[in-house]
């Protein structure tokens, strides 16, 4: 018997004028660049780089994040719809995004970046991870107010019925469980930083990041339902199996950030 059960039917639109909608999802994705901008300011005030660098690199990691989490969608979850309609990759107000593709995106935009300032990957990816593991948080909570991807039916006591979309059954919220490990996730990383002034071994924040994050997402996965109908003949789903050589390139990375020990910066 389930003793307190969540109806959950938010609008996922705040506002409407005409054909002009502000939705919850597009502003807590914006409040992700929002955040994170004002976080890395501190990072490069700290470690003595002008704002024109972050400029820039706010730029790329813009356009890494979206390509990268719209194709991931695109060929990761519905590759044969995309082939036979490519037009509809470019609108990426029908929906679909992936986390892994960004993740893959942040990674090339981010080494696009460092070839053309001549910064150090691990560095830059560093800073990186700290503000893309609160930019999950917000990402999760988007799609809670959107009632999507959400997890299988549930007897716990906080299982939510996600009436928009006709459900009658509570559900586990896999958002909220993911957000907060995100969250968790970003205040770990933040703390490790700033105890250090920034001086962590390179490497070690972002190998943390995908070791976590990654982890936390294989498992998950176990908790949701399929995101798409191929994924009911797998005992894995395509999220964990896209997970995987993101957690074995963390311990990869780990290994390598304490066994060179290189420090963060060295603040002229």
């Amino acid at each position: 018997m389930h003793l307190f059960i969540i109806p959950w039917d938010p609008n996922p639109e705040i506002f409407r004028i005409g054909s002009f909608a502000i939705r919850w999802y597009g502003l807590l994705f914006a409040s992700c660049f929002l955040f994170g901008y004002i976080i890395m300011k501190k990072m490069f005030e700290n470690e003595g780089l002008g704002e024109d660098v972050l400029d820039r690199l706010t730029i790329y990691m813009a356009v890494g994040t979206i390509v990268g989490a719209r194709l991931g969608h695109c060929f990761f979850y519905e590759p044969a719809f995309y082939i036979k309609h490519p037009l509809e990759i470019l609108m990426v107000w029908h929906g679909g995004l992936a986390s892994h593709g960004a993740a893959i995106g942040i990674l090339i935009a981010l080494w696009l970046f460092v070839r053309k300032e001549k910064k150090g990957y691990s560095w830059v990816i560093d800073r990186i991870a700290v503000v893309v593991a609160l930019s999950g948080f917000f990402i999760r909570m988007g799609n809670l107010m959107n009632s999507e991807i959400y997890g299988i039916e549930t007897t716990v006591p906080w299982g939510f019925v996600f009436l928009r979309n006709h459900e009658v059954a509570p559900k586990h919220p896999t958002q909220i469980y993911e957000g907060l490990v995100y969250l968790f996730i970003f205040f770990l990383l933040f703390r490790m930083y700033w105890r250090e002034k920034g001086r962590v071994y390179q490497g070690l924040l972002i190998s943390i990041f995908l070791i976590l994050v990654f982890t936390a997402r294989f498992f998950i996965e176990f908790l949701k339902e399929n995101q798409v109908p191929f994924e009911a003949t797998m005992k894995l789903n395509m999220g964990q199996l896209l997970s995987i050589p993101f957690v074995l390139l963390g311990i990869v990375w780990l290994y390598w950030s304490l066994k060179n020990k290189i420090p963060g910066f060295i603040k002229k």
